[in-house]
């Protein structure tokens, strides 16, 4: 399978992004996926996962703030980003959970005012 992150973009403090995570090869619904972010000199972080089945976890720093869904019509997962914050500038990656792909570019999020 092969992931390409998109959505990104710069927003300003309390606003929303919606980003997508989409299969350009093989079918997501097989995988459990996870979300990432890496924030400017710092190491990758695991911001969220869904197993198949319909269970979801958060980073303790998202969680109430962010929301995973799919639509296996699309072959896309979702990251809702709600009540965005300075501290969730980062790129923002997509891959299998646990990671088992090369990481893609990712898509840039800009908190800013």
């Amino acid at each position: 399978v092969q992931l390409v992150e998109s959505g990104g973009g710069l927003v300003q403090p309390g606003g929303s992004l919606r980003l997508s995570c989409t299969a350009s090869v093989g079918t997501l619904d097989y995988y459990a996926i996870g979300w990432f972010r890496q924030a400017p000199g710092k190491e990758r972080a695991w911001v969220a996962s869904d197993i198949r089945g319909g269970n979801t976890f958060y980073s303790d720093s998202v969680k109430g703030r962010f929301t995973f869904s799919r639509d296996n019509a699309k072959n896309t997962v979702y990251l809702q980003m709600y009540n965005l914050k300075l501290e969730d500038t980062a790129v923002y990656y997509c891959n299998t959970a646990p990671v088992t792909l090369p990481w893609g570019q990712g898509t840039q999020v800009t908190v800013s005012s």
